[in-house]
C-alpha cells in the first residue's frame, strides 16, 4: 500500500459522536472516542495534521505516528467515490478521535485493485486516529495566499515540535536507564554504555572491519509496552518485532569502522572480539536533528552489539567490503541511513 494511501486511510474517522460501533458508507465501521466539539467539519482543500495507529484485524500494530512522535500533515483531496477516505474526512473536525475499520473488499472493488499483500486475509484495516489540526482557507482567500499562510504555520509548528523533542531527549535517556536499572558509563562524547562482556584485549580501529550481531531499539515503549525494535541482524527478533524484511540476509553483519554513525562507531571500539556492549546513543551521535528512515529527529537510540570478529585490512589493500545494514523494513540499505 502506498504511504499516501495509508495516511489518507488513517484520516477516515470521526463520523458522529457515539460510543458504539456504527456503520458508515462503503462498509465502514467506526466508534468515536472523543468529540472535539468542532462544528466546522473538514472540507476538500483543507490541510490536516493527525496522529494515528494502524493495525490489522489481529490487533497487530503495523504503523504508528506515536513511535517517533511525529504527526502527519497532508491536504484533503477530492473524493473518488462515496465513502472513500476523502469523503469520510468531511464527517469530522479538529479535536475528534476515533477507531474505525475500512472495508478492504469495498476498496478493492471501487479502485479495481487487489488487496495489499499484507491484508490479503483481512476484511478490514483498523485505525485509531486523533485529529490535531485542521487548517482552512479563508472565505475569499486566493490559493497562493492560502498556501503561503499554511506553509508558514506548519513550518512554525514543526519547529516547535522539534524544539520540544530536543528538550525532552535527556529525560528520555534518563528514564530508559532508570527503568532498566542500568549501571552506565559515560564517555567524553556523551555516549552511555554498559559493557556486558569485554571480549579479547585487541580493539578495532579505524579501517578495520567488524563482523557483528546487533539490535537497535528506541528508548520509548510502544503500545505493546515494549521498546520498539527498528533494526536488527537477528531474524527471529525481526519477525517478533514485525520489522522482518523477506530476502534480506540476516546473521552476523560486516561493518567498516568509521562508516557508521559516531555513537555506533565508538561503541564498536570499546569491546574486543567476543565482546558484548549495550550503547545508548544520543541523537547528536546518531541521526541528529534530521533523523532517517523510521528514526525521528532528536531520537536517542539503544543498540545491543556483539562483536563476532575483527578483520584487519591486508597491507596495501582497501578495507574489506561491508554488508550494508538496512535501517528498517521499507528502507533500502543504501539510502544513507546505515549505522
Amino acid at each position: 500500500m502506498k504511504k499516501s494511501l495509508v495516511i489518507l486511510f488513517a484520516a477516515t474517522l470521526g463520523l458522529a459522536a457515539c460510543n458504539t460501533e456504527k456503520k458508515g458508507p462503503g462498509g465502514l465501521l467506526y466508534k468515536i472516542h472523543k468529540d472535539g466539539g468542532s462544528k466546522d467539519k473538514i472540507k476538500e482543500g483543507d490541510i490536516v495534521k493527525l496522529n494515528f495507529i494502524q493495525k490489522n484485524e489481529k490487533d497487530s500494530i503495523l504503523g504508528s505516528t506515536y513511535d517517533n512522535d511525529q504527526a502527519q500533515v497532508f491536504p484533503v483531496g477530492k473524493k473518488q467515490y462515496a465513502g472513500d477516505m476523502q469523503d469520510v474526512l468531511t464527517l469530522f473536525g479538529e479535536g475528534d478521535s476515533a477507531t474505525f475499520k475500512i472495508n478492504l473488499d469495498t476498496m478493492a472493488a471501487q479502485t479495481k485493485q487487489p488487496k495489499p499483500e499484507q491484508f490479503k486475509n483481512d476484511k478490514y484495516i483498523v485505525f485509531t486516529v486523533k485529529v490535531e489540526k485542521v487548517f482552512k482557507k479563508g472565505p475569499k482567500e486566493d490559493d497562493a495566499t492560502f498556501q503561503k499562510r499554511a506553509s508558514d504555520f506548519f513550518q512554525a509548528d514543526f519547529k516547535a515540535d522539534m524544539d520540544k523533542k530536543k528538550t525532552a531527549e535527556p529525560a528520555k535517556i534518563k528514564a530508559y536507564v532508570e527503568d532498566n536499572n542500568l549501571k552506565v558509563q559515560t564517555s567524553a562524547s556523551g555516549l552511555q554504555y554498559v559493557i556486558e562482556k569485554p571480549g579479547d584485549a585487541a580493539r578495532a580501529v579505524e579501517g578495520d572491519t567488524v563482523n557483528v550481531n546487533y539490535t537497535g531499539r528506541f528508548t520509548k515503549k510502544g503500545d505493546d509496552k515494549k521498546y520498539k525494535v527498528f533494526d536488527t541482524s537477528d531474524e527471529k527478533i525481526a519477525k517478533e518485532a514485525k520489522v522482518h524484511q523477506p530476502g534480506r540476509p540476516y546473521g552476523p553483519t560486516k561493518m567498516v569502522i568509521g562508516s557508521t554513525v559516531p555513537g555506533f562507531t565508538e561503541a564498536l571500539k570499546l569491546v574486543g572480539k567476543g565482546g558484548k556492549i549495550t550503547a545508548i546513543i544520543p541523537s547528536k551521535l546518531g541521526y541528529g536533528e534530521q533523523g532517517g528512515g523510521p528514526i525521528a529527529p532528536y531520537s536517542p537510540l539503544v543498540f545491543e552489539i556483539e562483536i563476532i570478529d575483527i578483520i584487519k585490512p591486508k597491507a596495501g589493500a582497501a578495507p574489506a567490503a561491508a554488508t550494508p545494514v538496512a535501517p528498517a523494513a521499507g528502507h533500502s540499505a543504501n539510502d544513507g541511513h546505515n549505522h
